[in-house]
């Protein structure tokens, strides 16, 4: 366990290079991915089915412990990263397909590496988490209403296939997780440790096959005008994500300290991309170039995430201010002897066995 754990640890570390490389190769070889285009309902399932198994029922009564604070994050996300979306495509004079698919990943709910990128940089995992669950709960009702409202100006919306795919990807898929997990209990916890790599070499099969789909379309000028925009887009979220946390706090201060402004800035700024490609071309089989933003969002988000998350832990060092503090308050881990953020408690056991050895 302990080799499938290092392996899973070094694919997290090298993903997104993985996930560029893997592109470049299936756009010369499309043939190596084209094969799954029929099964990437499939292959997300799978993915959330693995989500579901490593939920308890903690986890939903978390969210009931904090509702506020996780209903919010959740109607953030669901109203800031669409209307940047529709707001861009008229930007850059967006059409078509490719519109369809910068508004499709704004719709979808937050992702799964969000969760890291908040643990990276100190915020508050469970409350990340909780928005997390509780927006992709909510991704097979609220993605056809958003996608009918904000994308039937481009393409007709095939509203009724939306949401049965998405009810047949995300929601049976990790309630048979969570299942699974009431039912076997502690057993499960011996193949979680595997998950991560069942889930990101499920990610690269659906991102090959978008690649593979697109070919000769995917570097055409038109194209390449989703690349600025998904950047745009990520951006404008953490940015927006930010700012509305700290509205909140000074309406709430309690409940949106420090470490939750960072959740939600992660939370509305990140999207599960994968859900985007597969809704796409299963939903829009026609047009599959409709998912070439969610591939380009794959790769991007989880780069600025990365940078953000590290930046952001870099800076509160140097200010030293306290992870826990309630506005990011320089100087606030002068006074706090204990109270170390998992992430700081992980560096010190790794030092210490380090020295050990």
């Amino acid at each position: 366990m302990e080799k499938v754990k290092a392996f899973a640890d070094w694919l997290t570390k090298w993903f997104t290079v993985i996930v560029i490389v893997w592109a470049v190769f299936n756009y010369f070889v499309p043939a190596a991915s084209l094969w799954g285009k029929a099964y990437t309902g499939y292959m997300l399932g799978i993915v959330l089915f693995g989500m579901g198994l490593t939920l308890t029922l903690d986890d939903f009564k978390r969210i009931l412990t904090q509702p506020l604070m996780v209903i919010v994050g959740t109607i953030a996300h669901f109203i800031i990263m669409p209307l940047i979306a529709v707001a861009l495509c008229a930007i850059f004079h967006l059409s078509g397909p490719l519109a369809v698919g910068v508004i499709l990943v704004g719709c979808c709910p937050s992702g799964t590496s969000s969760n890291v990128m908040s643990y990276l940089s100190r915020g508050d995992v469970a409350l990340d988490v909780s928005i997390g669950i509780l927006s992709t709960l909510c991704a097979p009702f609220m993605i056809p209403l958003l996608m009918q409202l904000l994308a039937s100006q481009y393409v007709s919306v095939p509203v009724e296939s939306l949401f049965l795919n998405a009810v047949k990807v995300v929601l049976f898929p990790i309630a048979l997780g969570v299942i699974c997990h009431m039912i076997f209990g502690k057993k499960i916890e011996k193949i979680t440790v595997a998950l991560p790599i069942v889930s990101q070499v499920a990610i690269l099969l659906i991102i090959g096959v978008v690649v593979a789909a697109n070919g000769p379309k995917l570097f055409v000028a038109s194209s390449l005008m989703a690349i600025p925009v998904v950047i745009l887009h990520n951006l404008c979220g953490y940015s927006l994500g930010f700012g509305f946390s700290k509205l909140m706090y000074k309406i709430y201060p309690k409940g949106f300290r420090y470490a939750q402004q960072k959740a939600i800035t992660f939370e509305v700024g990140m999207q599960d991309s994968a859900l985007g490609e597969t809704l796409a071309l299963t939903s829009f089989a026609s047009n599959p170039i409709a998912a070439v933003p969610s591939t380009f969002f794959s790769v991007w988000h989880n780069i600025s995430g990365s940078i953000l998350s590290s930046w952001w832990r870099n800076h509160d060092d140097k200010h030293e201010i306290h992870w826990d503090s309630d506005n990011g308050e320089k100087g606030s881990a002068k006074n706090v002897a204990t109270g170390d953020h998992p992430f700081d408690a992980d560096k010190k056991a790794t030092a210490d066995a380090k020295v050990e050895g």
